[in-house]
């Protein structure tokens, strides 16, 4: 029966303990509720699952039927079987059969199952984390190859036997996610799961430019998911903030190269550059700050980046330096503009004090701590200290 079945997938096949659904309702096509060793070692064989690797093996099981890629949305309604997915219904992505295991049996993740919605949040988030690191293309069809590529299945097996899920940044973190999701609520004033550009530009203290929130929902860096005229999804808004808090992953370069790329042919122009970089000076004059002219900047930026082609930067130059997401800062981001040019020395302390974290990695620390005391003052204002964790785990 399924509820025996846990043990063979962790201990037969190797395979995170959380794949027991997903593996089960493989073998149990008919949803009997049954799968006798007959009929596992028959799908195991004809599977040819003993001679792949284990990237392969999770492809496999996770695929839909006569389909070489993992969507983010199931194919057809038909496809999963109500008696092991009775919370996320039908249609919806490949990964929610692990994900929804993972919610209803992993310690780190218990105090969710009393809110259904914000499980769902939670699966939505990490889906769309992989996609946006792993999914290369952009497409929405995950390959075996971007699959094997990837650290997605030495993260999930970390998952499976760390009780903290917190100590997992990659993917699954708890606290990352409510991150995003307590950025998003905040923005998202009339809460109906959509942002305008009115919105988005409230982000960070209003630390984005006009142009480059034009540029976002010009649908330039990623066609939005919404199919709301000028709406951006919430989908939408993971892919932007995990581009802006971190922009010297590859996937970030991709995303602004693409914003600040306005003719889309390859390659950044001075001429593109002092166009988005226009509005930072007005902002500057703004504020009472010394302006640093676009010429002294494009100095800087050639200096920062030595692109191989004079007069031109090509997103390659970008992915060979190791200070390109300072450009995109320098063009569009006020507030980090001033930090870098200052160079704060809190931030210098941060990365020294531990090179393995990314800016994302900090950043999603740095705001997690500060959410929570808020919802701790605000708790003890109202005389209520219990209410903070109820807050912190459901801002619904």
């Amino acid at each position: 029966r399924y509820t025996e079945f846990k043990l063979v997938t962790r201990e037969v096949c190797k395979l995170p303990s959380f794949f027991s659904s997903a593996l089960f309702r493989r073998i149990d096509v008919e949803c009997y509720g049954i799968v006798t060793r007959d009929a596992f070692l028959k799908y195991w064989a004809e599977s040819s699952m003993l001679t792949v690797d284990m990237a392969t093996q999770v492809f496999e099981i996770l695929k839909q039927p006569n389909r070489r890629y993992l969507t983010k949305v199931c194919p057809s309604m038909h496809t999963i079987c109500e008696t092991y997915l009775p919370n996320f219904g039908c249609a919806q992505a490949d990964f929610k059969p692990v994900l929804e295991e993972l919610l209803a049996t992993h310690p780190g993740l218990e105090f969710l199952q009393g809110t259904p919605e914000f499980q769902e949040k939670y699966a939505e988030t990490v889906i769309y984390r992989i996609f946006y690191y792993i999914n290369r293309s952009g497409n929405g069809r995950l390959t075996l190859r971007e699959l094997k590529r990837s650290n997605l299945i030495f993260v999930m097996q970390q998952v499976d036997e760390e009780e903290e899920i917190n100590k997992i940044l990659r993917y699954f973190s708890y606290e990352h996610f409510y991150v995003i999701y307590c950025k998003f609520w905040e923005l998202d004033t009339d809460h109906d799961y959509l942002l305008d550009r009115e919105n988005l530009i409230r982000y960070g203290n209003h630390c984005l430019t006009y142009r480059i929130v034009d540029r976002i929902f010009s649908q330039a860096p990623k066609k939005f998911s919404s199919n709301v005229e000028g709406k951006m999804s919430y989908e939408d808004f993971v892919y932007f903030i995990l581009a802006e808090e971190d922009k010297s992953s590859e996937p970030s370069l991709e995303y602004w190269f693409k914003c600040i790329d306005l003719d889309g042919n390859g390659v950044l122009t001075s001429s593109e550059l002092q166009y988005f970089y226009e509005e930072q000076l007005h902002r500057m004059s703004c504020m009472s700050q010394e302006p640093v002219l676009f010429e002294d900047i494009l100095c800087q930026i050639v200096d920062m980046i030595s692109p191989e082609r004079e007069g031109y930067i090509t997103l390659h130059d970008l992915k060979r330096s190791k200070l390109s997401g300072n450009i995109f800062n320098i063009l569009f981001n006020l507030n980090k503009f001033m930090a870098f040019e200052s160079r704060d020395p809190f931030l210098i302390h941060q990365e020294r004090e531990d090179p393995t974290l990314t800016e994302w990695d900090r950043f999603a620390h740095r705001e997690y701590v500060r959410l929570s005391m808020e919802e701790d003052s605000e708790a003890a204002s109202n005389g209520n200290v219990e209410s903070w964790e109820e807050s912190l785990e459901a801002p619904f």
